[in-house]
């Protein structure tokens, strides 16, 4: 059983002269949100949870914890499937939580580009661009509670990958607490940046391993006037690959989105999420597609096409932006969906696309045999 540290422990104070008493968080309730993931799979135990309330702080809460051997935590929205950002069982960890770090720092509508702090929300940055009638395409299910310093250290993908890439591929700067309380300031806006080392791309995906992230200059993008999205019944993985590729030579980057998604998958949100509904007739697969700044018409001649050659065996295109929400609900109520069934393993596997119908079948078959009980809910042809 792991003790709670007392104030008058000697980091505890340390830690509090940096932040106040107030971000020093000692009490087992106040810690325990802390220690747990998104899912409640894994639990773990820490001295304590500090919260500071800008770089500074930051630098100086890292460097008192360096200085003492303390091992560091960094969390964000804490909104992790894995338990990554979940501390181990030893009660020696302190956790830093940047959410308190939540500032939109400037929006550079002629530069098309934002710079924020870690702690800010995804959806905060996203309505924070479109003010500014930008986009900034990143989107997940778990935008209301994730935070840019985790997107960030993890390089989330999120739906709109297909057109726009990576958290990686978003991100022209950043402003990092190193392991020693350092502050490495990256904080650049350029596009044509060929000076030297790009030192960001470190810490990005790194998983707060080389550095906590406390700041980021991020691509923004025009904000797109129309968009279509489709449900659309298809046979096979084999079958989404050769419809995704279908699309592309079609629409190029008009193509912004391509979810993949199994009868599995859907049957878990219709069942455990209120207020959903079966877009069309069942089947064994669904492709959920967006098209941005397409025509209507284009878009209904191509899946007329599809619907012909039997590629697709039913569809339903969104005739309104609440029609469209409620298609997008389906697929981002799925980890909802799962947590409600019960306890699930999750991977975030890369396969090259053209490889995904083999993948499917050889990991269903092995599973199969390991776990005859357990299904493979979900796939996203990106």
């Amino acid at each position: 059983m792991t003790s709670t540290p007392s104030r008058s422990d000697p980091l505890i104070e340390q830690l509090a002269r940096v932040v106040g008493t107030a971000q020093v968080l000692t009490d087992p309730a106040d810690i325990a949100p802390f220690v747990t993931d998104w899912r409640g799979r894994y639990r773990g135990a820490a001295q304590c949870v500090v919260r500071p309330g800008n770089t500074a702080e930051v630098a100086a809460v890292v460097k008192v914890c360096a200085e003492a051997g303390a091992p560091i935590v960094p969390q964000g929205g804490n909104t992790s499937l894995c338990g990554a950002a979940t501390p181990d069982a030893s009660g020696g960890a302190v956790v830093i939580s940047l959410s308190r770090l939540n500032r939109i720092l400037a929006v550079d509508p002629k530069n098309s580009t934002i710079s924020v702090e870690a702690g800010c929300t995804l959806a905060a940055v996203q309505d924070a661009a479109r003010a500014a009638d930008r986009l900034f395409p990143l989107a997940l299910a778990s935008e209301g509670s994730c935070q840019i310093g985790g997107n960030l250290s993890t390089n989330a993908g999120g739906v709109q990958v297909l057109r726009y890439g990576n958290t990686r591929d978003l991100t022209l700067g950043l402003e990092v607490v190193l392991a020693n309380g350092e502050i490495w300031d990256g904080l650049r806006g350029l596009r044509k940046d060929n000076t030297g080392y790009d030192l960001k791309q470190l810490f990005i995906g790194a998983e707060g391993t080389l550095g906590i992230i406390t700041s980021a200059v991020l691509k923004l993008f025009p904000l797109p006037k129309k968009q279509a999205t489709c449900w659309l019944n298809v046979a096979s993985p084999a079958a989404a690959v050769d419809l995704l590729n279908s699309a592309k030579t079609v629409f190029d980057a008009q193509l912004t989105a391509f979810e993949l998604v199994s009868e599995v998958a859907l049957g878990l949100v219709l069942k455990n999420i209120p207020d959903t509904a079966r877009p069309n007739a069942r089947s064994p697969w669904y492709v959920l597609a967006e098209f941005s700044e397409s025509e209507p018409a284009a878009i209904e001649a191509w899946l007329a096409q599809r619907l012909d050659s039997e590629e697709v065996a039913d569809g339903v295109v969104a005739q309104s932006e609440t029609q469209a929400k409620k298609l997008w609900a389906l697929r981002e109520s799925i980890s909802e969906a799962q947590k409600i069934e019960g306890i699930s393993i999750k991977h975030d596997v890369s396969v090259p696309v053209s490889r995904i119908p083999d993948f499917l079948e050889t990991a269903d078959a092995a599973l199969e045999r390991a776990f005859p009980a357990c299904a493979l809910s979900f796939w996203s042809c990106r």
